[in-house]
């Protein structure tokens, strides 16, 4: 009887401990989902990568499992995220939101499939072999975010010729992007004969002074440069470029439908629609080094007029003609 009484409490014992998640048996695929920005800004690309994932058959919480890691913006965070999720073992992650989130997914697994979006180059810093054939463990879509900036620039400069200054906003925190992209922006400025100021921020209260030292700059025009920190903290960036009354030019979209004046840029949905495509046929087996990584063959270029009329702004006509949205 006291045999019996043992193994019973025994049992109890062990159903009250909880198992280690690495023990229990995963029902379905987990995907590894890694971000710069954060949720709620983000709800349009994520509605946008799961539709890329049903295209595949896969439904997130029916037969797939997504695990959601948000960086808010910060820069620093991301390596620790990104080990978080290699620790919980998906089966791919996805990492998009800034380079910062490739790397730092690169940096935290050899093994582990890394679908990715991603403005810098990917063959340069050696993320892959060849865009035809990535090798390795990484694969998804590049940006060409830096080949866009001398566009952005120059849409500018026609925008408001008179301007013999342009500023550029940057994230120092972000130096993957922004040290190229200062050199790339000043060496298309300098074929101009335009003058580059550069102002940075990476802080909330950075952001307020770096605004108000376009004035003695004499900036007559301003470059954001692409960073998470600035994504999250768009609508600071937005009243800030009104209440100073000087022209910007952003690359998402989402800049602008939030009352900014211009971008030019990728489509973020389609890219994350894609990459939630190559999430799915890694998951029925495909290897990244096979998939080609891919680039975007269409740019926005977007134009909000009620802001410009606020900025006391006349767009060109040819500037106009070319705009693949305006907001009226």
């Amino acid at each position: 009887m006291r045999r019996r009484r043992f193994i019973i409490s025994l049992s109890v014992a062990t159903l009250a401990c909880p198992v280690p998640v690495s023990a229990q048996q995963k029902t379905m695929p987990l995907i590894g989902f890694l971000n710069g920005w954060s949720p709620a800004p983000s709800a349009l690309y994520v509605a946008a990568y799961r539709r890329g994932l049903s295209e595949t058959g896969y439904v997130e919480g029916k037969n797939v499992a997504i695990e959601y890691r948000w960086a808010e913006g910060v820069i620093d965070r991301l390596p620790a995220l990104a080990a978080d999720l290699v620790a919980r073992k998906p089966d791919v992650i996805a990492a998009s939101g800034s380079d910062a989130a490739v790397l730092a997914a690169k940096n935290a697994t050899t093994t582990i499939p890394i679908i990715f979006a991603g403005g810098a180059d990917p063959v340069g810093p050696g993320w892959i072999t060849s865009l035809a054939r990535p090798g390795g463990n990484l694969t998804g879509v590049f940006l060409l975010g830096l080949e866009l900036m001398p566009k952005r620039l120059e849409l500018l400069a026609e925008l408001v010729p008179q301007a013999g200054v342009i500023a550029l906003l940057v994230d120092p925190n972000n130096p993957i992007a922004t040290e190229p992209a200062i050199r790339i922006l000043q060496e298309a400025a300098r074929a101009k004969g335009i003058q580059v100021a550069v102002v940075k921020a990476s802080t909330e209260s950075e952001i307020d002074a770096a605004f108000a030292a376009l004035g003695p700059l004499q900036a007559g025009a301003l470059v954001v440069v692409g960073s998470p920190f600035f994504f999250t903290r768009r609508d600071q960036v937005i009243a800030l470029a009104s209440r100073y009354a000087v022209p910007a030019i952003y690359g998402p979209r989402e800049f602008v439908a939030a009352g900014g004046l211009m971008s030019h840029g990728t489509n973020f949905p389609a890219v994350f629609r894609q990459i939630g495509v190559y999430t799915g046929k890694i998951l029925k087996g495909a290897k990244p080094s096979d998939l080609p990584t891919e680039q975007p063959t269409r740019f926005e270029l977007v134009i909000n007029l009620k802001t410009a009329q606020a900025l006391g702004l006349t767009i060109p006509q040819s500037i106009l003609a070319r705009a693949d949205e305006v907001i009226e």
